[in-house]
């Protein structure tokens, strides 16, 4: 006799929807929303990374396939060295290694362009846990960012992970704002517009 047994079933009742993930609601929000509504939780969205040593023609791929702006850049033991954006694949960088080096842009690798993890500030998950949306506005206008990393101390590794991504672009499509450009200054022009308009 088999140890195991069926499990009752039922019939789908009408009016039944379906769970969305709590941390990451595509709903629109408000200013004064939970900042943890506008946060890409990694419990919950797997995280766009990318190895050091890939081309940055093959990065800039993986972004568009992805439908995002940044990959966490980690190296072979998965520990993250470092973050790239859209904005550091068209910025100058590429551009001063391709005429230094006289290479094209498929040869550069992805270490060279980064931001190093030595130069990412990172907000602790214990703040964005009573922070409002507005509040991730103001952190990524002061640092001058499209993306803010969250970070917690995870009890089992013992040491820091990265919990979420607060990305400009995602916050303005929550707030309801139809961006025209990824262009960083106008980003926060049209989420200010928004706030100030009361929209």
């Amino acid at each position: 006799m088999s140890q195991f047994k069926p499990l009752t079933l039922s019939i789908l009742t009408e009016n039944t929807t379906y769970s969305r993930p709590y941390f990451n609601s595509p709903n629109l929000v408000k200013v004064t929303s939970s900042a943890l509504e506008v946060m890409t939780d990694l419990h919950y969205v797997p995280a766009a990374t990318v190895l050091g040593e890939v081309d940055m023609e093959s990065a800039s791929q993986q972004m568009i396939l992805r439908g995002v702006r940044s990959l966490l850049v980690v190296d072979a033991d998965s520990d993250v060295i470092g973050i790239i954006t859209a904005r550091d694949v068209m910025g100058d960088r590429p551009l001063k290694i391709m005429g230094e080096r006289r290479v094209a842009f498929s040869e550069i690798k992805v270490r060279e362009v980064m931001t190093p993890a030595s130069q990412i500030e990172v907000l602790p998950l214990q703040e964005a846990l009573h922070a409002r949306v507005g509040d991730i506005v103001e952190t990524l206008k002061h640092s001058g960012r499209q993306h803010a990393l969250v970070v917690e101390m995870d009890p089992v590794l013992d040491r820091p992970v990265i919990r979420g991504i607060f990305s400009a672009s995602q916050v303005a499509r929550q707030l309801g704002i139809a961006l025209q450009t990824h262009e960083l200054s106008h980003t926060f022009s049209e989420i200010d517009r928004a706030i100030s308009t009361g929209e």
